[in-house]
């Protein structure tokens, strides 16, 4: 039986290949991919243009109708390789208020959360990816 996900796999010109490897990823590597870009000054400080998200980063959105904005992550959903941000909502048709799924490319990190040792020895290691 063929296994669903290939880790030797490397690079496709087909988009329908691109989108299978990205479906079918594990979630340990699915996290790599919801990476956000850093702003300049983190960039400088950390040495790395992008890290992985998470809650309660302070995040700008970059691109798309809520453009500027700033606030808070309050969610990340690994599997759908979207993110949430708290206080950008978007209203129903019933008038109930929703949050907005953003794509990890249309945000940019201006704040990070650094209180896990975990994570402060991943920010340090310059270079290594």
């Amino acid at each position: 039986m063929r296994k669903n996900f290939s880790i030797k796999w490397k690079a496709s010109k087909q988009a329908r290949k691109q989108r299978k490897y990205r479906a079918e990823a594990p979630l340990h590597i699915k996290r790599k991919m919801i990476s956000v870009h850093l702003a300049k000054d983190l960039r400088k400080k950390y040495g790395r243009r992008a890290v992985p998200a998470r809650k309660n980063d302070t995040v700008k959105i970059v691109r798309g109708f809520f453009k500027g904005k700033q606030g808070k992550i309050a969610e990340v959903n690994i599997q759908n390789e979207k993110i949430y941000v708290e206080g950008i909502q978007r209203g129903r048709k019933d008038g109930t208020k929703t949050g907005v799924a953003f794509v990890p490319s249309n945000l940019m990190i201006i704040n990070l959360v650094v209180d896990d040792k975990k994570r402060v020895a991943a920010l340090e290691k310059k270079g290594v990816k």
